[in-house]
C-alpha cells in the first residue's frame, strides 16, 4: 500500500464515521434544528465519498442540490413552524421506538448481507472525461446565466421571507410611526353636595 492509497483509506474511514455519527444524531436527537444541521453533515460526507471515487461533478451536485436546496428547505420549514413549547410525550412511546429500532436493524442486516455477498472484483479503470466541469460551468455562465441568477434571487427572497415570518411574534402590532390620539378634555362632574345645597335655597322672586 503506497501513500496515496493510505490517504484514501484514512479519508474513507473518517468520512464514513462522520456520516454514521451524523445519521445517528439526526434520528436520536430531540431538537429538530440540530437534526436538520446534522442532515447537512450527512450530505457533505456523502459528497466527500463521491470525491474519493473521482466523481467530482456528482459531489458538486450533491452539495448544491441536497445541502443547498433540500436541507435549506427543511430549515425553512422549521423556521416557519416557529414552535417554542416542548413536545408532549405520547403514550406507548417505547413501543414506537422499539419498532423503529427493529426496522433499522433489519435494514442494516439486509444491506450488510448484500455487501458481504457481492463480489467486489477489480475492474479496469476508465479514464474520466476531462473538461466536463469546465464545460458545464461555461454553459452556466453563458447560455444559462439568466435562469441561474433568477434561481439565486428567488432563493434569497424565500430566505428573507422565511426569516420575517419566523420572527412575526417579535414585531409590534402597532407601527411605531403611528401616533396615538390625545385624550379628549372633558369638564369635571359637579359635586353632588353642591347640587343639593343649591336646590335647598328658596327661589328669589
Amino acid at each position: 500500500m503506497n501513500l496515496a492509497e493510505g490517504v484514501q483509506f484514512v479519508a474513507f474511514g473518517i468520512l464514513a464515521i462522520m456520516m454514521i455519527a451524523a445519521a445517528l444524531g439526526v434520528v436520536l436527537l430531540n431538537n429538530i434544528v440540530y437534526s436538520a444541521f446534522l442532515l447537512g453533515g450527512v450530505f457533505i460526507s456523502i459528497a466527500g465519498l463521491y470525491i474519493l471515487l473521482n466523481a467530482d461533478f456528482v459531489a458538486a451536485a450533491q452539495v448544491l442540490i441536497y445541502v443547498g436546496s433540500v436541507n435549506v428547505l427543511i430549515l425553512f420549514g422549521i423556521m416557519l413552524v416557529n414552535k417554542r413549547e416542548a413536545f408532549k410525550e405520547l403514550p406507548l412511546t417505547w413501543l414506537r421506538k422499539g419498532a423503529t429500532a427493529v426496522v433499522c436493524v433489519g435494514l442494516f442486516a439486509l444491506l450488510g448481507t448484500m455487501v458481504l455477498s457481492t463480489s467486489w472484483s477489480i475492474t479496469p479503470v476508465v479514464a474520466p472525461v476531462e473538461g466536463s466541469i469546465a464545460l458545464i460551468g461555461q454553459h452556466f455562465f453563458s447560455d444559462f446565466l439568466l435562469p441561474f441568477e433568477l434561481a439565486s434571487v428567488f432563493l434569497l427572497m424565500a430566505m428573507v421571507g422565511a426569516i420575517i415570518l419566523a420572527r412575526r411574534d417579535y414585531l409590534p402590532d402597532v407601527p411605531p410611526t403611528q401616533k396615538t390620539e390625545p385624550p379628549v378634555l372633558t369638564l369635571q362632574e359637579r359635586p353632588r353636595e353642591l347640587i343639593s345645597v343649591g336646590s335647598d335655597r328658596p327661589q328669589e322672586r
